[in-house]
């Protein structure tokens, strides 16, 4: 894609949304490291309805260390994989109390270190909690960055490197939000909604679906 037809391409989802952030809800950078965790291979609803009963009970280290594997398992047991999740909280709650004072830690390679937290999970803990213009593609950054032509790559370290390159300065701090939102809601996996797209002009997907 032509950087003309980038920038243009950000500036028509700015427009849409000048300001957009994560649908998981959370008030602190720790709430938003479990959810994120939490929400592997899991819907942000699912997450959600989760953390809304846990995080009133335990929304520190601490106090989900307090909880035990066990404790924390009854509250997140309708997230998938949760068995291996709850391990992995609880291992991330004990390295924060042990090496961080039981805070966040801000950068890449401490966030990287925690158990359950890969490239990705801290890549949006460093954008949405600590206001980094980083970019974490999941599988809709993935779908939408090779449909439109905007950064195709054969992985997603492949994809994450080439939108590092082709994303305006100006775009960055929010370029994740509203790439994950447009293949949440329209650039979908299975039928796309191309006649409702903002940006289909600009796109080089072969295969554009038509109005009904």
């Amino acid at each position: 894609m032509k950087r003309a037809d980038v920038i243009d391409m950000f500036t028509r989802l700015r427009e849409l949304d000048p300001h957009p952030t994560t649908e998981l809800v959370y008030s602190t950078p720790f709430e938003l490291l479990v959810a994120v965790v939490l929400s592997a291979q899991a819907t942000d609803v699912g997450v959600n309805k989760a953390t809304k009963k846990l995080y009133p009970v335990a929304n520190t280290p601490r106090a989900i260390l307090a909880l035990g594997e066990e404790g924390l398992k009854r509250y997140i047991s309708t997230i998938g994989l949760y068995n291996a999740k709850a391990k992995n909280v609880i291992a991330l709650c004990r390295l924060l109390i042990e090496q961080h004072d039981g805070e966040v830690p801000r950068t890449r390679e401490a966030l990287e270190a925690l158990p359950g937290v890969g490239r990705k999970t801290a890549n949006v803990v460093l954008n949405t909690a600590f206001g980094e213009p980083t970019i974490a593609v999941d599988t809709h950054i993935f779908r939408v960055a090779n449909r439109t032509g905007l950064a195709p790559g054969k992985n997603v370290r492949a994809v994450e490197d080439k939108l590092e390159k082709v994303i305006p300065a100006e775009f960055k701090q929010d370029a994740h939000h509203w790439l994950i939102l447009h293949g949440r809601y329209v650039c979908k996996a299975r039928k796309p909604d191309c006649p409702h797209c903002v940006i289909r002009d600009l796109c080089r997907y072969k295969d554009k679906t038509l109005g009904e």
